[in-house]
């Protein structure tokens, strides 16, 4: 008796190895995994009928280069997750509640309930400290919240190159029919975008998620060339453009490389005009907040636009010559 079990576990401990063995790489040879196992060829391949009854589709490669590989299947099968792996599922797991998907966050409790069953005590604790050492601030009720069944139409739409069309709210509460092209979706802090080419107006546009309804996709399309190689960057101009109150252009006398180290997408846009000067085309609600802007450059500057920056900044100048003693 003592030895069938030995002998069961033994071969449980190393069907859990070959699994390992397989999600490791795309493509194993028998006589590889022999070798890594420390068992014969004939082993090998009755441990992989063992897998494929426990579920797992496992495709046999025949020929010069050919092998084993671990394909998906219908369905979720158990996974296996070394030490970093379970804990950086975990930390992914606690934090997928912020991402502004409705439901996520329920379902991400269920999971890291799941995966805290079967962790280790020494991960576990690992774990359990952190979500004990991390306080979340109560969502804002004015968050948008992105309806994950939408979310999950646009991104097949993207990846598989078809048109979507849509019903769409813009900040004003106006609905109008949208005919698109999708691309790319972009999260910026709790809001998720989608860029996409207008097929009426013929123009690049950003949409906010939450605001499209009811998406349904229609035909192929052949992609074209995104306007910018950085979406994301793309993305946060075009979001903090349309929100800023005042508007400004400015000739800066410093290298369009320097300064763009020196602000974020979400401030403003660089163009280079030679090796020692650039325009920065920025904006924001205050004009106090683009003089700091502005201050925070190192460089000198000329401001084009608008006239009343141009007196603020000379308010500002007088104000900061009669400090000085």
């Amino acid at each position: 008796m003592v030895g069938i079990v030995g002998s069961v576990l033994e071969t449980s401990a190393r069907l859990l190895r070959l699994l390992s063995l397989l999600q490791s790489r795309h493509l194993w040879s028998g006589d590889e995994l022999a070798e890594q196992l420390r068992v014969d060829v004939r082993t090998v391949r009755r441990d992989m009928d063992r897998l494929r009854n426990l579920g797992y589709l496992i495709h046999s490669v025949s020929g010069t280069g050919g092998g084993y590989r671990l394909q998906a299947g219908a369905r979720m099968p158990p996974l296996l997750l070394d030490d970093d792996e379970a804990v950086a599922v975990a930390i992914g797991l606690r934090l997928a509640g912020m991402g502004g998907v409705a439901g996520i966050d329920d379902v991400s409790a269920q999971a890291l309930g799941k995966l805290d069953q079967v962790l280790p005590g020494r991960l576990r604790n690992r774990v359990g400290a952190l979500l004990a050492a991390t306080v979340r601030v109560p969502p804002d009720s004015s968050w948008p919240v992105v309806d994950p069944a939408t979310l999950a139409t646009i991104a097949e739409a993207c990846r598989d190159l078809i048109r979507l069309r849509f019903d769409y709210r813009s900040h004003d509460g106006a609905t109008s029919s949208r005919l698109v092209e999708p691309h790319r979706l972009v999260t910026w802090g709790r809001r998720w975008y989608l860029v996409a080419w207008d097929v009426h107006v013929q123009e690049w546009r950003t949409f906010r998620v939450d605001r499209i309804e009811g998406p349904v996709t229609g035909a192929e399309f052949t992609p074209r060339r995104l306007p910018t190689d950085n979406v994301a960057a793309y993305v946060a101009r075009s979001v903090s453009a349309a929100a800023w109150r005042y508007h400004a252009t400015v000739t800066v006398h410093a290298p369009a490389e320097v300064v763009a180290k020196r602000i974020t997408p979400a401030v403003g846009v660089v163009m280079p005009v030679d090796e020692h000067t650039c325009v920065l085309e920025t904006g924001a609600d205050t004009m106090d907040t683009l003089a700091l802007y502005l201050g925070l450059l190192g460089a000198d500057f000329h401001v084009t636009d608008p006239p009343e920056l141009i007196e603020h900044i000379r308010s500002l100048a007088a104000r900061y010559t009669r400090a000085t003693p």
